[in-house]
C-alpha cells in the first residue's frame, strides 16, 4: 500500500499537532482534573465536527441496513478505542507511574499494530524490513525518554498502572484497525460520529469521577479549548484520512514523532530543558521511519481518501 507525498505531509502535521497536546495538557490540568480535561476536549471536538459536517452539507452515516449499522459500530469502536478508553486509562495510570513511562508505552503502538494488521488487513503483511525499522524507531523513543523512566515510583498500584498505560497503547492500535476495516464513508462524517459517541461516554464518566468544575480559570480553559479544536477535532480528520489512504501501520509511525515534538514544544514554551540526547533520538526515529516506509517509485497516482 503506497503512502505518497500527501500522506507523509499529513503524518508530519499530525505528529506536530499531537506533540503540542502534551504542552497544552500540562497547562490544562493546572485548573481541571485529568479526566475532565479529556472530556472537555472530546466534547468540544465533537461539537466542532458536527458543526463542520452540517456546514459542508455532509450527512452522518445512516443506521439503516446492515451496512449502516456496521459503520456506527465501527465509529463506536473507534471512539472508545482511540479516545474515551485510552484517555481514561492514561489519566488514571499517570497517577501512579512516571510520565516518561507513559510516553514510552505510546511508542509501542506501531509494534502492536504490526501483528494485528498482518492478520486482519490485506496488504499489511509483516516483513523483515518493517520489523527492523519499527525497532530502530522504538530505540530512538527510548533514548529520548531515557531508561530512568522505568524506575519504580514506589506506589502500591504501580503494576496495575503500567498495565493501564500499555492497555491504552493497545486501544490505539485496535482503533487504527477498526477504522481501516470500517465500511467506506465520508471521513468527516465518520470522525464526527466517532467523536460524538466518545463524548457521550467520557463526559458522564468525568462528572461521576471528578464532578462539575466549580472554578474555570482562564489559561487552563484556553488550553482545553485548544485541545478540543486542534489535537482532537482537526487531528481526528487527519487520522481517519491517513488510515483510509495509507493504512494503520503507516499511520502508527506518528507515535515516533510525538515524543520529539512534545520535548521541543516544552522547551520553547514551558522553558523545559531540551536534553542533548534529543538529537540522537531524532536521528534514530527518522532512520526507523526511512527503513520501515521506504519511498517506492510507482507509476500509479497517489490515491486520495
Amino acid at each position: 500500500m503506497e503512502a505518497g507525498l500527501i500522506n507523509w505531509l499529513r503524518l508530519g502535521a499530525l505528529g506536530i499537532i499531537w506533540g503540542s497536546s502534551f504542552m497544552a495538557v500540562t497547562v490544562a490540568i493546572r485548573g481541571f482534573g485529568p479526566i475532565t480535561v479529556a472530556a472537555g476536549r472530546i466534547a468540544l471536538g465533537a461539537i466542532i465536527l458536527l458543526l463542520l459536517v452540517r456546514v459542508m452539507g455532509v450527512k452522518l452515516p445512516t443506521m439503516r441496513g446492515s451496512e449502516g449499522r456496521k459503520v456506527w459500530l465501527a465509529a463506536l469502536g473507534f471512539g472508545i478505542c482511540s479516545m474515551a478508553l485510552p484517555f481514561f486509562l492514561l489519566s488514571w495510570g499517570q497517577g501512579y507511574v512516571t510520565s516518561g513511562f507513559a510516553g514510552v508505552t505510546m511508542a509501542a503502538v506501531p509494534l502492536l499494530v504490526l501483528p494485528l494488521a498482518h492478520f486482519l488487513i490485506k496488504g499489511e503483511q509483516m516483513t523483515g524490513r518493517k520489523v527492523f525499522g519499527f525497532l530502530i524507531g522504538f530505540s530512538g523513543v527510548v533514548v529520548l525518554i531515557g531508561l530512568d523512566a522505568f524506575k519504580s515510583s514506589g506506589a502500591g498500584l504501580e503494576p496495575l498502572a503500567r498495565l493501564a498505560c500499555f492497555g491504552a497503547a493497545a486501544c490505539y492500535a485496535f482503533g487504527s484497525i477498526i477504522t481501516k476495516l470500517a465500511p467506506k464513508v465520508d471521513p468527516f462524517a465518520f470522525a464526527a460520529t466517532a467523536t460524538t459517541l466518545a463524548a457521550l461516554i467520557i463526559v458522564p464518566a468525568a462528572i461521576l469521577l471528578e464532578g462539575v468544575p466549580q472554578e474555570w480559570p482562564a489559561v487552563p480553559l484556553l488550553a482545553v479549548v485548544f485541545l478540543g479544536v486542534v489535537p482532537t477535532a482537526m487531528a481526528n480528520l487527519l487520522l481517519v484520512s491517513i488510515i483510509r489512504s495509507a493504512g494503520p501501520s503507516f499511520m502508527s509511525l506518528v507515535n515516533y514523532q510525538v515524543p520529539v515534538w512534545s520535548v521541543i514544544f516544552g522547551a520553547l514554551f514551558l522553558s523545559e530543558t531540551l536534553p542533548a540526547r534529543t538529537y540522537i533520538a531524532l536521528a534514530l526515529i527518522l532512520l526507523g521511519l526511512a527503513i520501515s516506509q521506504r519511498w517506492k517509485r510507482a507509476k500509479l497516482p497517489v490515491r486520495q481518501p
